[in-house]
């Protein structure tokens, strides 16, 4: 597998993308609350450009993309079919690779699966917010990962 940047011609690909994962890992969110996201997804993804990451097959398929906005991961997405074969993992990676190693990210408090999968990559819970960014009832995890420093202090 491999990350590119996002072109304008994946924009129909990575809205299936993130409408069939949503679908498939958002079971807080009702199909009203997925129609009414589409136009914000729609006009995120256009927007995104530089901070827009898509991580492929070795043959070039879409697997998900990532959007970045300096060190914080703003969205991770994988198709359900690529879900747990690590290209998570290897996002991560390169979101250290270009954001450096104080990364952050928001994740709903109600996807617990995107919750385990942020702390098995380090990150570490540092507040919570009862609303999403939206004004909505769908609690956010504001999370940061780790410092290499922070993580192997020891006290004495």
């Amino acid at each position: 597998m491999h990350i590119r940047r996002s072109q304008p011609a994946d924009g129909d690909t990575l809205m299936d993308v993130w409408l069939r994962s949503v679908r498939a890992t958002h079971g807080f969110l009702t199909e009203a609350d997925v129609q009414s996201l589409l136009p914000h997804v729609r006009d995120y993804l256009a927007s995104a450009d530089e901070g827009l990451w898509v991580l492929c097959t070795d043959g070039g398929e879409v697997m998900g993309f990532m959007g970045m906005s300096g060190s914080k991961v703003e969205s991770l997405f994988l198709a359900p079919e690529h879900q747990r074969q690590g290209g998570g993992r290897r996002m991560i990676q390169h979101a250290r690779e270009v954001g450096g190693d104080d990364l952050t990210v928001d994740v709903n408090e109600q996807n617990p699966d995107a919750c385990r999968f942020y702390q098995a990559c380090g990150f570490v819970v540092e507040g919570r917010s009862p609303l999403d960014n939206q004004g909505r009832p769908f609690p956010l995890l504001h999370m940061r990962m780790r410092s290499p420093a922070r993580s192997s202090t020891v006290t004495r």
